[in-house]
Order: C-alpha cells, then sequence, then structure tokens
C-alpha cells in the first residue's frame, strides 16, 4: 500500500510481556532489514515516544504493538496511548490487534480479539466441565481477511486499488446518491419540471409580445382611422374655418394693392394691413397643423408630459365651428389650476372630439328643447385626478344601454361603426385613466379620468 516506506517505528512498552513481544517481533523482521530501517521506542517514556512522533521523516510508517508500561516504568492503557500517539504521529500507523481498529490504525490482517476471546471462552468452558488442560487442543487462530479504516485511507491517499484482494473497507462515508437518493430523484424532476415551465413561459411570453404588437398595430391602425372619419364629419367645418383666414388675407391683399396705387400710399395703413394678413395667415396655419396632428399615423405612442386645458382648449377651436353651424349652443369652462397628464395629446384631442361629436349628433336627434354642448375640465385634489366632462342636451342614454355603451360595435346611431366609444376607453385606459357615461336631468354626460403627474 505504500511501496515508497523506507522506516518503520515499532512501539512496544518495556514490561517482561513487551520485551517477549519485541524480541518476537526483531525475529520476524529480520528478512526485510536490508530492505526497511526499523527504529524501537522500547527504550523510551510516553512523552518521549510523542514528542519523536511529531517528526518523523517522510516515508516513514508507525507499528504500534502494545503499550502497557513505558521505559520510565509508567503504566498506560494500551488504547488511551495510541490516541495520543495517533493525535501527533505525522505516519500513518498500523497494528496488528483488531482491538485497535477504528480508532486510529490504517488496517490490514488483523487477529481477531472476538475470535481469540470465543476459543479462550470454549476452552474455559470445557475445563469447568471436568476435562484435564493438557488434553485439550485448538486450532491456531490465523488472522483476519485484511480489512481497513476508510478515513485513513483518505487521509493518506491511498487509492483501492492498492489493498490485497478480498479486502474490507469499514467507515465510508456514503455518497450524496447513496446518502440522498430520494432527494436527488426528487430535486432533478423537480428541476426538469422547473425548466419546462421556464421554456413554456418564455415561449408564451415570446408568443404573447408577438400578440400584443400585432394587436398594438391594429389598434393604432382602428385609432388612425376613426381619426380619418372624424376629420371627414368636420371636413365642411374646417373648410368654412379656412374661408374666413384665406378670404381676410385676399381682401387685405386688394387693400393694400390699392392703396399702393395712391399718391402717395398712406404707408401706416399698409402696415396694419400686413399686420391684419400675418394674423390671418397663422390662424390657418393652425387649423391646417391641426388637422395634420390628428391625422398623423405613428408608429409609435409619442408620450409627454403636458396640461390637459391646452389639448382641451385645441380641441375647442375645431369642435366651436361644427356646433356653430349645427346651432348647438357651446361652451367651455377650463379650470384655472394646471392639469399636468402624461400621455400622447393627439390621442386626447381624438377621444375628446369623440364625445363632442357624439353629443351633437344626439342632440341633431333630438328636435324639442335647447341645444347646449359643454366641455368642463376640473382637478379631484384627494385622488390626484385630472377630470373631463362633456355634457349634451339630447335625449339621454337609455338606462338599459348604460353598462354596453363602451363595448365594440354597440350603437344607436344607423351610421355608426361601434367603434368611437371602445377606442375611447381603450386610450384612456391605455394611459391609466378611466371612463364613464350617465345621464342627467336633460342629456348624457360623458367624462374620463387621467392621473396628475409632477410636470419636468
Amino acid at each position: 500500500m505504500l511501496p515508497d516506506t523506507t522506516d518503520v517505528v515499532v512501539v512496544v512498552g518495556d514490561s517482561p510481556t513487551e520485551r517477549f513481544l519485541a524480541e518476537q517481533l526483531r525475529i520476524a523482521f529480520r528478512a526485510f532489514e536490508k530492505r526497511i530501517t526499523f527504529t524501537w521506542f522500547n527504550e523510551l517514556s510516553l512523552e518521549e515516544m510523542l514528542e519523536r512522533a511529531a517528526a518523523l521523516p517522510p516515508r516513514t510508517a508507525v507499528f504500534f504493538a502494545l503499550l502497557s508500561v513505558d521505559a520510565a516504568g509508567v503504566p498506560h492503557e494500551a488504547g488511551k496511548a495510541l490516541d495520543r500517539l495517533y493525535a501527533v504521529a505525522n505516519a500513518p500507523v498500523f497494528s496488528e490487534s483488531s482491538v485497535f481498529f477504528g480508532r486510529g490504525i490504517l488496517g490490514g490482517p488483523l487477529n481477531s480479539i472476538l475470535a481469540l476471546s470465543r476459543a479462550a471462552a470454549g476452552v474455559s468452558a470445557r475445563i469447568l466441565a471436568g476435562e484435564t488442560p493438557g488434553t485439550i487442543k485448538t486450532a491456531p487462530i490465523g488472522f483476519s481477511a485484511p480489512k481497513y479504516d476508510w478515513r485513513e485511507l483518505q487521509r493518506w491517499n491511498i487509492r483501492d486499488d492498492r489493498l490485497p484482494m478480498g479486502s474490507e473497507i469499514d467507515f465510508r462515508a456514503p455518497g450524496i446518491w447513496e446518502q440522498y437518493k430520494l432527494q436527488v430523484i426528487v430535486g432533478f424532476v423537480a428541476l426538469l419540471l422547473q425548466a419546462g415551465v421556464i421554456f413554456w413561459l418564455l415561449f408564451e411570453r415570446s408568443h404573447r409580445r408577438i400578440a400584443e404588437e400585432d394587436a398594438g398595430n391594429r389598434r393604432r391602425e382602428v385609432v388612425r382611422l376613426n381619426r380619418v372619419v372624424t376629420a371627414n364629419v368636420l371636413s365642411s367645418s374646417i373648410a368654412h374655418e379656412l374661408n374666413q383666414p384665406l378670404g381676410a388675407i385676399l381682401s387685405n391683399t386688394e387693400a393694400a394693392q390699392i392703396i399702393l396705387k395712391s399718391d402717395p400710399p398712406d404707408l401706416g395703413q399698409i402696415g396694419e394691413i400686413l399686420g391684419d394678413i400675418v394674423r390671418d395667415e397663422q390662424r390657418a396655419s393652425e387649423i391646417i397643423v391641426g388637422l395634420r396632428n390628428l391625422l398623423n399615423n405613428r408608429s409609435e405612442t409619442e408620450l409627454r408630459c403636458f396640461d390637459l386645458n391646452d389639448t382641451v382648449q385645441d380641441v375647442i377651436k375645431i369642435v366651436a365651428p361644427e356646433a356653430a353651424r349645427r346651432k348647438i349652443a357651446f361652451t367651455a369652462d377650463c379650470t384655472s389650476d394646471a392639469l399636468p397628464v402624461r400621455s400622447d395629446p393627439i390621442h386626447l384631442q381624438q377621444v375628446i372630439l369623440n364625445l363632442a361629436l357624439n353629443g351633437m349628433d344626439a342632440m341633431d336627434e333630438s328636435t324639442a328643447g335647447p341645444r347646449n354642448l359643454s366641455i368642463r375640465t376640473k382637478q379631484n385634489h384627494e385622488s390626484r385626478m385630472a377630470e373631463v366632462a362633456v355634457a349634451d342636451s339630447g335625449k339621454g342614454i337609455p338606462e338599459e344601454n348604460l353598462k354596453c355603451v363602451f363595448d365594440a360595435f354597440f350603437t344607436t346611431k344607423p351610421q355608426g361603426t361601434g367603434l368611437g366609444l371602445p377606442i375611447a376607453r381603450t386610450i384612456i385606459q391605455t394611459y391609466g385613466g378611466t371612463i364613464w357615461a350617465k345621464n342627467r336631468d336633460r342629456g348624457a354626460v360623458f367624462s374620463f379620468r387621467l392621473p396628475l403627474v409632477n410636470p419636468t
């Protein structure tokens, strides 16, 4: 097992029995003296033995024979003496007695104390039964099969293939598989299940993302088409609104040409005319830009922080001419408090326009009574929400329809698509808000709320 060994230290006591044992060992070891150097500790006290055992040279082995009385005449219990020796020795310890197995010796072919005890007990029983001791013959008891302490094999880095054939290895620590077989199987199965669940979730997430992108593209297309429909409805009002600044620009230009032909021309009056032309041109540009923004087909939502009152004012400029054309009294009441929200202003313009046009259509169906449309904004300080309400004086919403008025394809208009209010709800909910409808004494009120944000 240790083929490079050059020295063997023999630990044996100095009592008469141990001196006899030492002499027998010397005789047995003579055959190996040309290969191995033997060092005998029988002339040392236990303390001297411990001191020298702690500083043994490399390639040394210790053979523990017996230690009952050391050279100083101090008696010792062999097991405890071995324990102290094992604690300090820097070389592997061997012995021939099984009584020391498990207490630090590496192992090997051992004298079985159990077999010796049984044989002695059998002889004693025969003597007690009356047999003459001299007539009792017993077979010699040889060494048992080699057995080794697995812990010492690991300590001195001795591989199993170096052991004699048929060797037994005791105190082997069970491996993870032997010790936790069930737990390993359960853990492996759980790991497989977890990996499967993770893979399935990633697969579902990928498909959901694709579906969400597709749904988002479809929603944006529906929103754009709804804006086009809204613009078509307002086209006559927009044309009328553009005719006013364009007509004023033409009239002012003709007047300026006439003044320039006079001698001398009135430059002050011409300056006033040019100022009117600039103002009318800006008004026409605002109308065109507003229509372009309304119809703009963007691939991504442009989120930014803005005052909701400004968006309402932009819608008022678009709605007012249409209300006048339909002979509807239109009023607006915007709170003096700032209403900072984070969303796409064009989306909110579309929502408010849709609600206002629905209110006008509801009043077109009502022939009696005043025709009033109002847009009002306010701030709820407790809930930190901005609120917009669009009220009309039409015939109201039937009670059975209040719960489904925002459902897709639900409409009471002969030419309606049933998409305006569902789109409005989708837009408001996208930005964290809520939208609802209710009746009042005359007509209906559509309101929505959006969370306020800190302006940046």
